[in-house]
């Protein structure tokens, strides 16, 4: 049998259609479990700007999906032309967080499982991974880590008041050093004993130092 015969066969014909419920029930998981997942990113999310535009993203995401997957296994042929049509899409937006890759290829599975029948499978494998996500992302470290911005005048100033930081707080690490004639500029890192920031007040207030800054810093901490 050659290429051609297979074409001409009766494969073709052998097309299974999806019926208009099965359409539906796919389609209402699929906007439930990226509900889900939108609201597990929103939960979760650690960023600096929030974007209320992709957590839309992964829900309409997830339905396409869906639909896709629902026409590509119910025509051989059309699934041919699916293949050959989305390997020209190129995707530009570049993706900020690396957690936010891993949501997306979570709504893309759902979609997929979905449309493939497996119900069980994207609904209790959605709960597990939304969980996971949860435990793991929002666990909070003991000591949130912080920037302090210090301005001094002098090289006399600047060591008071890394020593006066360094005793109030359990880390102090500098980040970054700017210094200029009469001037010094410093970055560094602390880690608070305990939740009071009544020392920032002080150390604005000793000779020498021109300004004090503490700003929550999210990053990540070695050590």
């Amino acid at each position: 049998m050659t290429f051609s015969d297979i074409f001409k066969s009766s494969f073709l014909e052998n097309i299974s259609s999806v019926t208009v419920f099965d359409m539906a029930l796919a389609l209402i998981l699929a906007f439930g479990l990226g509900i889900f997942i939108f609201l597990i990113y929103k939960k979760t999310y650690n960023g600096v700007m929030y974007s209320s535009s992709f957590g839309v993203t992964l829900i309409a995401l997830t339905m396409i999906t869906t639909v896709l997957i629902l026409a590509v296994t119910s025509n051989v042929v059309l699934s041919l032309g699916m293949v050959g049509a989305l390997s020209i899409v190129r995707f530009r937006t570049a993706i900020k967080e690396p957690l936010d890759i891993a949501f997306l290829f979570w709504s893309i599975a759902v979609g997929i499982i979905l449309a493939a029948g497996m119900i069980p499978l994207a609904v209790i494998g959605s709960v597990i991974i939304g969980l996971i996500l949860l435990v793991f992302v929002n666990r909070k470290s003991r000591c949130n880590p912080y920037i302090v911005v210090l301005q001094c005048d002098g090289y006399e100033s600047e060591q008071a008041a890394r020593a006066y930081l360094e005793n109030k707080t359990k880390r102090c690490v500098v980040k970054n050093k700017t210094a200029q004639k009469g001037f010094v500029e410093l970055n560094l890192e602390i880690r608070l004993i305990d939740d009071n920031t009544d020392f920032i007040n002080e150390l604005s207030e000793m000779p020498g130092v021109q300004s004090a800054v503490l700003v929550s810093y999210n990053g990540e901490y070695m050590g």
